[in-house]
């Protein structure tokens, strides 16, 4: 490789850069970040998961979902409850707060989206599909 414009790990990196700090800020009018995004994503998927289970699906470390939730609770956008089987485990529920949310943050995650789609034009569909090869195992 001549240039490090041409080096993947480069390339891949500056389009997150991009994409993030575009996703950072239509969601900073709502004080969310895109990881907080995601986890309420997965609770308004499914409300009441334990952390563990939230950051397996995200693939973030107990540590970094400790924080998030940690942020998003001090937000009112979550609470932690025990789990009445185990009280090891803390459930994750959405607040009133939370949960009003979905609409208008799936709405901007949409804009960003579509922003990017018409960016690449008729190559979105395929990057897409190269995306999820590269972050899931299969790509690995």
């Amino acid at each position: 490789m001549d240039r490090i414009e041409d080096c993947i790990s480069f390339l891949v990196g500056k389009a997150a850069q991009q994409v993030a700090g575009r996703a950072r800020d239509k969601l900073a009018p709502y004080d969310v970040t895109p990881t907080r995004y995601a986890v309420l994503k997965v609770l308004w998927d499914e409300d009441g998961q334990s952390a563990a289970d939230v950051g397996a699906r995200l693939v973030i470390d107990s540590a970094t979902i400790t924080g998030v939730i940690d942020r998003l609770e001090a937000s009112g956008l979550l609470e932690r409850r025990r789990d009445g089987e185990d009280r090891r485990v803390q459930r994750l529920y959405l607040t009133r707060k939370g949960r009003s949310l979905q609409r208008p943050l799936d709405r901007v995650m949409d804009e960003v989206n579509n922003e990017i789609r018409e960016m690449l034009g008729k190559q979105a569909p395929g990057l897409w599909r190269g995306l999820r090869r590269l972050g899931s195992a299969e790509g690995a």
